[in-house]
């Protein structure tokens, strides 16, 4: 039998190679970038499956923070870099990694746990459920209906490039306040501005992006886009594509600013967004909607509820009610019938032991509806939420629902 056990800063070598294994990657690294990647080793938060010495399985997870509902912070079980060699394939190694990583969890208090998923019928499986969603535009820059002769805002505020050593003063301010503002949305460590500004370099090929902010007039930056261009022509005309990685803003000026630099740059004919929200206002902020092509759409963070009552508690909800909510949990991690009692004062959340219920849904169902990015009615249409009570399913829609879809700008 394979040993699953915690890797040891001697197994971090091996580790790596049956990472980039997993992922189809060249399996050598260099030293330095063995070196580099030695930042994310935090003792006990790496896994592995061990055969004969070698492993042949990776997980990892880190500490993370997660925005509910309403601005609300919850500590968040963050899951990345799963893998199984393909010489070990359905052996139940994940299987044993999750539920050694997700009851470590639980016991250390986080509210949920997260990941992005490479493979949609994986994850299910371990109570997770799609959260949030992700579409991606391509703009026509021609047809945009821009004005050609824009050279930047027109209220007072302005556009300035600035280097990776300035994103990494600026950035983590701006970034806190856009986050608290945006359910969905998970925090970034010191690390993850160092990795993505160039400070830290986990591949040879790293190339410098191009980053502007944006000022409002008073000075306080607003928004950031990190972005790159391709080296196109056609024939004597230039054909250049910019490729967003990252914008975020805390204001839509800043916002409709940043989208407009972008297609007002000489040379780009084409815009591609990058991971957007699904309700994003890109496409109207332009005078012609329809330049902005949806090239992608697809489900992003999924999440697992580790406590029902801390996470129900920890959001807020636009109406009012009182919903007792069977969920079915086959790990045994966070079932139960819970009452919850919620209004926008506040909600309440307990044990509902010898009450009837009104719906009775899955953990994972729960976590899909609980950042307010999924229909109740809509689970419950495909029968995947069952309504014990009549009008209970309208009701908790109802009540889930929030103002904007959520949105996770980042992957891990």
């Amino acid at each position: 039998m394979n040993d699953v056990r915690i890797v040891t800063e001697a197994d971090f070598e091996d580790w790596h190679r049956a990472l980039a294994t997993g992922f189809l990657q060249p399996p050598v690294l260099t030293p330095e970038e063995l070196e580099a990647r030695r930042t994310q080793f935090v003792p006990g938060r790496l896994l592995g499956a061990f055969d004969g010495g070698r492993c042949v399985a990776t997980f990892r997870s880190f500490a993370q923070e997660l925005t509910a509902v309403g601005g609300g912070l919850v500590p968040a079980d963050a899951i990345s870099n799963v893998t199984v060699s393909p010489t070990h394939r359905r052996r139940g190694l994940l299987t044993r990694m999750m539920k050694q990583d997700l009851a470590a969890a639980k016991e250390r208090g986080d509210v949920v746990a997260t990941l992005v998923a490479a493979e949609y019928p994986i994850y299910g499986r371990y109570g997770f459920g799609p959260a949030t969603w992700s579409t991606r535009w391509t703009v026509e820059v021609p047809r945009a209906g821009l004005d050609p002769r824009w050279s930047g805002p027109d209220d007072g505020g302005r556009i300035d490039l600035v280097d990776g050593e300035d994103v990494r003063k600026l950035g983590p301010e701006l970034f806190e306040r856009f986050r608290r503002t945006q359910p969905g949305a998970v925090s970034r460590s010191e690390l993850w501005w160092q990795m993505h500004t160039g400070a830290v370099r986990y591949h040879a090929d790293w190339t410098e992006p191009f980053y502007a902010v944006h000022r409002a007039a008073d000075g306080e930056v607003q928004g950031l886009v990190t972005y790159k261009s391709d080296e196109t022509w056609n024939g004597k005309q230039p054909d250049q594509t910019a490729s967003v990685l990252r914008l975020i803003a805390t204001t839509t000026a800043a916002e409709r600013a940043l989208w407009h630099y972008l297609c007002s740059i000489d040379w780009i004919t084409k815009v591609e967004s990058g991971f957007r929200g699904p309700d994003d206002l890109l496409p109207f902020h332009l005078p012609d909607p329809r330049a902005a092509r949806i090239t992608g759409h697809a489900d992003w963070l999924w999440v697992r509820i580790l406590d029902v009552v801390r996470a129900l508690e920890a959001r807020t909800y636009e109406g009012a009610g009182t919903l007792v909510l069977d969920v079915v949990d086959d790990a045994g991690t966070a079932g139960g019938r819970f009452r919850l009692e919620a209004s926008p004062e506040g909600a309440s959340c307990v044990p509902a032991v010898g009450e009837g219920a009104d719906l009775t849904l899955g953990v994972g169902e729960l976590a899909s509806v609980w950042l307010g990015g999924e229909s109740v009615l809509r689970l419950a249409a495909l029968g995947r939420v069952r309504e014990e009570r009549e009008g209970a399913a309208r009701k908790a829609d109802a009540l889930f629902r929030s103002p904007g879809r959520p949105w996770c700008p980042d992957i891990f």
